[in-house]
């Protein structure tokens, strides 16, 4: 029989692969299909999908606090925001340079806990912000001209991940977790709904249809697998099992789109990968000491 801890850490790996196989098959779409139009079509299936597996868990519901419905709405722009441009960059990137860079959010959120709530932030933890974002340097590699604008979606795509992230801190444990997805989900959907009103809408192939329908699947899963995950084990332990998306992303980009990072990609990876690490470790021990003094 396998421990708490274990199974916690398995879902989170499953959520991590469906979150990279979703990814892979919005790039496989390509550009030829208006963002927009994807987003609409991808977000009516994703938003029935989760509206379903809410109500099958009987979570589906809408007497929730003003206060915390502020911070869903909050929540839902920062995932809209993170839709839109994460998406733009994914098109144009390679899937593992994206998903590097993603790895970041545990720096991220850090460093915007203390500017925004004042939470504690000892010196250990600045300087590993500090030498992530060098790894992200690496990683983008700025020319002459600065950052290209495929390298600048994905940093407004951090940033919408961070403020997404922060607000859901802040939200009631009363609201459940699928909820917070739900209104994200219809939120995107919307919001392309009215980017698409001035945009001509192409055909849809059976192939790009079926990739769509495979993207939306794979979502539910990643979702499903992600509520899971917060109801076993300890977080502290499973946690960095969160890094396995780039360990997906690199193999998806080699087997299915024939990319493979350069050196100093890799290493700009592993700084932000193992900065990371430290973040969560250094962020446990606090809480941890926090919940000691508590007690006494």
């Amino acid at each position: 029989m396998i421990s708490d801890n274990l199974r916690g850490a398995f879902l989170m790996m499953g959520s991590m692969a469906f979150f990279t196989f979703n990814d892979a098959c919005i790039k496989a779409i390509g550009s030829d299909m208006p963002l927009s139009q994807l987003l609409v079509l991808r977000g009516a299936l994703t938003s029935i999908m989760i509206a379903l597996l809410a109500w099958k868990l009987g979570v589906l519901r809408f007497d929730i606090a003003r206060r915390d419905w502020g911070l869903l709405f909050l929540r839902t722009a920062g995932e809209v925001g993170a839709a839109y441009y994460f998406i733009e960059a994914l098109r144009k990137m390679e899937i593992a340079n994206v998903t590097a860079v993603l790895q970041a959010l545990p720096l991220t959120v850090a460093l915007g806990a203390a500017l925004l709530f004042k939470e504690p932030l000892g010196w250990r933890r600045l300087l590993a912000i500090f030498i992530g974002f060098i790894g992200i340097l690496l990683i983008l590699r700025p020319g002459p001209s600065g950052f290209t604008p495929e390298s600048i979606s994905v940093l407004i795509a951090v940033a919408f991940v961070t403020l997404r992230d922060l607000s859901t801190r802040k939200i009631s444990k009363r609201v459940p977790s699928l909820m917070g997805a739900f209104t994200a989900a219809i939120g995107v959907t919307a919001f392309a709904a009215l980017m698409s009103l001035n945009i001509e809408w192409t055909p849809v192939s059976g192939h790009e249809a079926g990739l769509i329908v495979a993207s939306s699947f794979l979502i539910g899963g990643a979702y499903l697998c992600s509520v899971m995950t917060m109801r076993v084990g300890e977080i502290a332990f499973i946690a960095p099992f969160r890094y396995t998306s780039l360990v997906w992303a690199l193999i998806v980009g080699l087997l299915i789109f024939g990319e493979w990072p350069d050196g100093l990609t890799l290493i700009g990876a592993g700084i932000v990968v193992a900065t990371g690490l430290f973040t969560l470790y250094r962020e446990t021990r606090a809480k941890a000491r926090q919940a000691k003094l508590r007690r006494i």
